[in-house]
């Protein structure tokens, strides 16, 4: 298990793709590897006395520059505990092989998500944005929360205020808010488009809970809306904007493609 000795290291590592690698290295550097702020834990596997691979473990297992060797020893020691993680997801070759290991014994998914492409942009967006999506502001937390709930079910399959998760989900809505990480179209009183930034580093940010009103599906808003996101993305947070997607959505995918993000890996998700 690393710790905050290990952070330069830690970064070298994730530094060999820090696109992909994103989530992984924001929260190094927001926790420099404290276990006490990580909430988890970070595991490295080391070869020859050099850290050649990591593993972030907490409610999701995100495994980092996985070689066969390194995600069977991850799995080995995921199996000398109780499963932490509500999700395995990353790179789909890493995450075959540690499911290899430990899928007997981690019981039956509610859901496998094999193909993932993981999509990039680094340059102005392709199509014009839409100038009524801003960032979501404190006083607005209200109307927004709604949508991120039907975002929520839509794309999990179940309620983020189960098991008494409402207070903790609202919590997460209000701090990518408060951060400057929420960005919405609202008209009337109600959301008809939202994005957030999950995760940012010094070289790219990565955006999540991407939702369109049902209602107002077809209208260009995801497209428009996406691109205003990643203009304001590359203009103050990070030169690389990320995001991944379920293969079998193409309209999210169609605009996407239109807004100018390119394929650069698959990513998987295999969710309890």
């Amino acid at each position: 298990m690393l710790g905050p000795a290990d952070l330069p290291a830690a970064l070298e590592v994730l530094a060999t793709d820090p696109v992909t690698n994103v989530f992984v290295e924001y929260r190094s550097r927001l926790t420099q590897l404290d276990p006490r702020w990580l909430g988890g834990q970070m595991w490295g596997y080391v070869a020859d006395g050099e850290l050649e691979a990591l593993c972030h473990v907490g409610a999701n297992l995100v495994p980092v520059a996985g070689t066969p060797e390194s995600c069977a020893a991850f799995a080995r020691r995921a199996l000398r505990q109780r499963r932490l993680s509500s999700t395995i997801v990353g790179p789909r070759d890493a995450v075959e092989l540690l499911w290899a290991d430990l899928g007997e014994d981690w019981g039956t998914p509610r859901e496998l998500r094999w193909d993932q492409p993981h999509l990039e942009i680094s340059s102005s967006p392709a199509v014009d944005a839409d100038p009524a999506v801003r960032r979501t502001t404190p006083e607005e937390i209200d109307v927004l929360y709604p949508a991120c709930v039907a975002m929520y079910r839509e794309e999990v399959g179940v309620s983020p205020e189960l098991d008494g998760g409402r207070n903790l989900y609202r919590a997460r809505v209000a701090q990518l808010v408060n951060r400057g990480w929420s960005f919405s179209r609202i008209e009337d009183g109600r959301v008809v488009f939202k994005a957030e930034i999950a995760c940012a580093t010094p070289v790219a940010c990565q955006i999540q809970g991407v939702w369109v009103d049902p209602a107002r599906r077809g209208e260009g808003l995801c497209t428009r809306g996406m691109a205003a996101v990643v203009d304001i993305a590359l203009r103050e947070i990070a030169p690389t904007v990320a995001l991944y997607v379920n293969a079998h959505n193409v309209p999210a995918r169609t605009a996407y493609e239109r807004v100018g993000f390119r394929q650069s890996t698959t990513f998987s998700t295999i969710m309890f």
